[in-house]
């Protein structure tokens, strides 16, 4: 079997870890020789020598194995141990990941947690009233907007709170991702019963939340399955909830019927937060943080920060952090030279498409042409999904209309371009550079 470079990396980074825990002597005999042949749900799949090694590993470290590969933060929760030839450690035997290892719903996304603004305030009371009783009136609750925007933090505040206040519920969150995945899973493992498994799965609950659906673009069969899985639930008045960074109408090759029914629940929009609504979340964040920053840097981050909570909170940590660094209270001057931009709160950075194209070809060499054209040289794609993350991370657009901003490109192809740069900016040190470079520039315009 050829060697997968990427299957070497994951394997790499857990090998790092494990070794830290792992009996010098047992390492080097049964750890270090195993080789990654696959990654199947979030499990990284390796190749013993023989029955032996995979016994003592399986027995002894398995677990050890498995923090490893949870804290080497790649995407992995686990591995699994396969042995040529053997009956007893098959890829079939390798359990279904995704019972096993549900979303994690981060308990710090409450109600109480979220900053409510002009932007958002009928999103927000849309929420917590299906998480007072749920079923009752708004159903389905679709919420869309931009990335970075709360929609997450919304969906998760309604796991919360529902867990806490009606516990006897049974209440189901995912991406849809995941759920694409288990059903493409479930599809191709018809004999072991994997689709009644993923039918009942989802069928069988009080209350489902289904996380950015804009990923099931084009994709029919996923779609068909969710909309028996939509009418099972309604017929029994239970709640709904999805989410999509943008309305239903908007959303490429979205079945007709799916959509109607999207539209006969309640639609509520994130609309980007203003200027007092940024500084009401920075406070909150830097509170959270037990941290005092001063208004005046409270307001030049909001102003010269584009409208993206992560993005906001992502530079008051670095403002944090150099005031730890350099031992020295947080103050205007700190904090742009922290981000490295002229401190002058009177000019205001604005990110736009345009400011990233143009910071994208100058960082490169390329012309615009070049960047938003169809040439598939190596070097032309790679720029093109820098740019794509870029807009996908500092701007609050729908992934439609980045698509159509970066030469037509379709939804999927946004997705896959986002994804991948997001990917590798942990592996790569060089592609973290390059885009912090171009935002940088494009901040400095």
């Amino acid at each position: 079997m050829a060697e997968n470079t990427q299957y070497t990396y994951l394997w790499k980074k857990v090998r790092e870890r494990a070794e830290r825990t792992i009996n010098p002597l047992s390492f080097e005999r049964f750890i270090r020789a195993l080789e990654p042949v696959d990654v199947m749900n979030g499990i990284l799949v390796l190749r013993a020598e023989d029955e032996l090694v995979a016994k003592t590993v399986t027995a002894h470290h398995a677990d050890q194995l498995r923090e490893a590969a949870k804290a080497a933060d790649v995407g992995l929760n686990d591995v699994a141990i396969i042995v040529e030839g053997s009956e007893e450690y098959t890829l079939d035997n390798i359990p279904d990941a995704y019972e096993d290892t549900p979303v994690a719903v981060d308990k710090r996304y409450t109600f109480d947690s979220f900053v409510v603004g002009s932007s958002n305030k009928f999103v927000y009371a849309a929420a917590r009233s299906v998480a007072s009783d749920p079923g009752a009136e708004y159903n389905p609750l679709y919420i869309y907007g931009g990335t970075g925007l709360g929609k997450t933090h919304l969906m998760q505040a309604i796991v919360n709170e529902l867990k806490e206040k009606k516990p006897a519920l049974k209440v189901m969150y995912t991406t849809s991702e995941q759920f694409l995945n288990e059903f493409v899973d479930s599809l191709a493992r018809k004999g072991e019963g994997r689709e009644s498994r993923f039918r009942n799965r989802y069928r069988n609950v009080d209350v489902l939340l289904i996380d950015d659906i804009q990923f099931w673009a084009g994709k029919r069969g996923v779609q068909e399955a969710f909309f028996h899985t939509f009418n099972e639930l309604s017929s029994q008045k239970k709640q709904i909830v999805i989410s999509s960074d943008c309305p239903a109408k908007d959303l490429p090759t979205l079945e007709e019927r799916l959509r109607t029914r999207f539209e006969g629940g309640l639609i509520a929009d994130i609309q980007p937060p203003d200027l007092e609504t940024k500084i009401a979340i920075l406070k909150r964040k830097a509170l959270e943080k037990k941290c005092l920053v001063p208004d005046d840097v409270l307001a030049f981050l909001a102003r010269n920060t584009d409208t993206n909570i992560r993005t906001l909170e992502g530079r008051l940590n670095t403002v944090i952090f150099a005031s730890k660094l350099h031992e020295e209270p947080i103050t205007l001057s700190l904090a742009a030279m922290a981000l490295q931009e002229a401190i002058n709160v009177d000019e205001t950075a604005v990110a736009t498409p345009e400011t990233i194209i143009r910071a994208t070809c100058t960082h490169f060499s390329i012309r615009r042409e070049e960047l938003l054209g169809k040439n598939k040289r190596a070097e032309l794609v790679r720029a093109r999904q820098i740019c794509t993350y870029l807009m996908c991370e500092m701007l609050a657009l729908p992934l439609v209309s980045i698509g159509k901003e970066m030469g037509g490109r379709d939804h999927a192809t946004v997705i896959y371009s986002r994804d991948k740069i997001a990917s590798l900016i942990k592996v790569s040190d060089a592609t973290a550079k390059d885009v912090n470079d171009i935002k940088s520039a494009v901040l400095k315009e």
